[in-house]
């Protein structure tokens, strides 16, 4: 069975990336994901606003009793005042490039204009095979206008792409006006892929402590069915790749995701529900899935349920919406 793909340009083994979460904060933790099949790896994201922390840090401990005790500092050596940066970081992606034999995409997540380009030309120059822009930004601002937070996107995209060389995908929110028209868009401005959604974090409250709850939560199946329906929409109609993100439980989720066009199909809530080499488990079934349909290939699945190729395409319209409802009388 031919489980192979490509991904913004890049030759994948099979369809199932490891998404960014914690299994990827270690060496060791990469090369399980390697073990156990990942066909390639998008790091835990590098936050702007951890490397300012951790530079405040470092300055205020530099600085702290220096009143009290200033001549005193002539009798010690010159002190490094050169921001530290992201350098745990870069440095695992350089041994995890070194460690494995399939693409490491860096995650990145940035504040300032700056910040996006340093530290995508730091993480280009570590080794990375591609770049995931984790853009989390909810727009809190009410007088902040539609086209204002669009545009944010495409600066960010634009500013990116202009440095760096390698491929990159934005992991995009489904909250637009007009998803599908700012993901054909940001496809024509340059994206290389789409990682259909970002999973924005959503607070609870605490009834007994009164306070914001602000515990992770694990996606479910039930999560697929946003991404799926934007997936066979978007399928064969824009240039950029298209990623699958949310819900992955089983193959099933797999299946339908590759069925609705994704190339993709990114995994992270289950592998830290069951393990990484639950990975296996995926992969196995989903080659028993093809196989009992005497399919040779993924590509002979991809998009066969998409807007595009549906023998229906009012399954995914309002026609559908009012079947739904008609369907619980």
């Amino acid at each position: 069975m031919d489980l192979s793909t490509r991904y913004m340009g890049l030759a994948l083994k099979n369809p199932i990336i490891a998404s960014s979460s914690p299994l990827s904060e270690t060496l060791d933790g990469i090369k399980l994901l390697e073990d156990s099949g990942a066909a390639a790896i998008v790091m835990f994201s590098l936050f702007e606003e951890h490397i300012r922390r951790e530079n405040e840090s470092f300055e205020e401990l530099l600085d702290s009793g220096t009143d009290s005790f200033a001549e005193s500092l002539n009798y010690f050596p010159p002190v490094d005042r050169t921001p530290k940066g992201p350098e745990q970081y870069l440095n695992l992606i350089r041994k995890a490039v070194e460690a494995t034999d399939i693409p490491i995409i860096g995650s990145l997540n940035g504040v300032t204009n700056e910040g996006w380009i340093d530290y995508a030309e730091q993480i280009q120059d570590a080794g990375a095979h591609a770049l995931e822009l984790n853009i989390y930004f909810i727009p809190t601002d009410l007088e902040l206008l539609p086209d204002q937070v669009e545009q944010r996107y495409f600066d960010i995209l634009c500013a990116v792409k202009a440095t760096v060389s390698i491929p990159v995908a934005i992991k995009l929110s489904p909250f637009f006006s007009a998803i599908g028209n700012m993901a054909k868009r940001l496809s024509e401005a340059g994206a290389d892929g789409l990682v259909l959604f970002n999973r924005f974090y959503q607070p609870d409250i605490d009834l007994n402590l009164l306070q914001v709850d602000s515990h992770a939560s694990l996606s479910t199946a039930e999560e697929i069915r946003l991404p799926l329906l934007w997936i066979a929409i978007l399928y064969g109609r824009i240039k950029a790749s298209l990623a699958a993100s949310r819900g992955v439980q089983s193959a099933d989720e797999i299946v339908k995701y590759l069925l609705a066009g994704a190339d993709i199909v990114t995994v992270a809530s289950v592998l830290l529900k069951h393990g990484p080499q639950y990975l296996q488990v995926l992969l196995d079934d989903l080659e028993q899935w093809l196989s009992a349909r005497n399919y040779q290939s993924l590509e002979e699945v991809k998009g066969v349920m998409s807007r595009q190729n549906a023998v229906n395409p009012g399954a995914f319209e309002r026609v559908n919406y009012i079947k739904v409802l008609e369907s619980f009388s």
